[in-house]
């Protein structure tokens, strides 16, 4: 089944006849993949994904070696956005819980991965990701639609003023160009939350880790590069770890359905209606860490990655049987539509260059 438009949480309340309320049709179909075996732990998966990383990782540590002082470092900054992106995924899943048996082994995977690999607080992502999927596309209660550089929210763009609303305005155009310094933000909000007087749990060895990368690598690059191109490798490598990210995020829910503040709805419904899914096989799996399987990933957080796509047909039926529309398009589409809501979203935003004189004017000329 494959929807494009964005529901209403009103469009989960027809049911067909006969069938079981989306409560009780959640717990059987939770108990219909656990039966098949798909909340099964995969770690030869996540062994085979992670040696195949530290392997690109040393092959680029070593084309770096190789090529020395030359503008070719930039594809090896690329390459290297990229393997931290990966690593990233990694983590994202070790804190899902889909690795280990273990919360303790996973949490451990977790924080190794995002700060060691990273450079990004285990402590301050947790937070924030286990709200969202608590609550996703909820308002008040989902951080990722909080406003930040760009609005999500209608009444978040009209609240806009000055330099800030002329980016809303056209925030559907510059918002892909504005990912190329996410990057730069997620390390900054990382550093915020362990310098923050709050309890951070793990504070001193996620500063120990972040410290001893952070330190480590620019010491290498600014050793063997001149200044200039050591700066270009930083900006290029940090560059396109953030565009990854921001790319492969973004089609998950801008643009679905969004949850008014004090909104109650079911658990099932809230997850599909507010995911979107996008198809591409096993590479588009592999590309995006899984999260083109958003929805069920939302439903089963701690479903390994290759189990995710088996489950897809499972969850597709339910959902036809409960009248709940499933969302899949291509990549394609997917960006497009959330280029198409960014900018939907951005036009309440007042322009900057308005003259209420000149508007109170027009207002009784009319």
């Amino acid at each position: 089944m494959t929807i494009t438009s964005n529901p209403s949480p009103r469009a989960t309340t027809p049911r067909k006849a006969g069938a079981a309320h989306p409560t009780a049709a959640y717990s059987e179909l939770l108990s219909t993949v656990r039966d098949m075996g798909l909340l099964r732990k995969r770690q030869g998966f996540y062994i085979g994904m992670f040696a195949a990383l530290m392997l690109a990782l040393g092959g680029a540590v070593t084309g770096f070696v190789l090529l020395g002082d030359t503008w070719y470092q930039l594809l090896i900054a690329g390459a290297l956005g990229i393997i931290f992106t990966q690593f990233a995924f990694l983590a994202h899943e070790a804190s899902h819980r889909q690795v280990f048996a273990s919360n303790k082994a996973n949490d451990r995977a977790g924080r190794t991965l995002a700060t060691a690999f990273v450079g990004m607080s285990y402590t301050w992502w947790m937070s924030k990701h286990t709200r969202h999927h608590g609550n996703p596309n909820t308002v008040g209660k989902d951080p990722d639609i909080d406003r930040d550089t760009v609005s999500f929210l209608e009444k978040d763009a009209a609240a806009t003023k000055g330099v800030a609303a002329l980016i809303t305005r056209k925030q559907g155009i510059l918002l892909y160009p504005l990912l190329l310094l996410e990057g730069f933000n997620l390390h900054f909000h990382s550093f915020k939350t362990l310098f923050s007087r709050k309890p951070v749990e793990g504070r001193a060895l996620e500063l120990t880790f972040i410290g001893i990368r952070l330190i480590a690598y620019l010491a290498v690059v600014f050793y063997f590069l001149p200044l200039g191109m050591a700066f270009a490798f930083v900006g290029v490598q940090v560059a396109v770890f953030g565009f990854y990210m921001g790319a492969s995020f973004a089609p998950n829910h801008i643009g679905m359905t969004i949850f008014p503040a004090g909104s109650r709805i079911d658990f099932l419904s809230k997850q599909v209606l507010s995911s979107r899914n996008i198809g591409g096989g096993w590479a588009m799996t592999i590309g995006m860490g899984g999260l083109d399987l958003q929805t069920e990933h939302h439903l089963f957080p701690n479903m390994a990655r290759p189990n995710l796509v088996k489950a897809r047909p499972v969850v597709q039926e339910y959902c036809a049987t409960h009248n709940i529309p499933y969302t899949q398009v291509s990549l394609l589409a997917a960006h497009k539509a959330v280029v198409v809501y960014m900018n939907k979203v951005g036009l309440s935003a007042p322009d900057p260059f308005d003259c209420p004189l000149v508007n109170q004017y027009r207002v009784r000329r009319s």
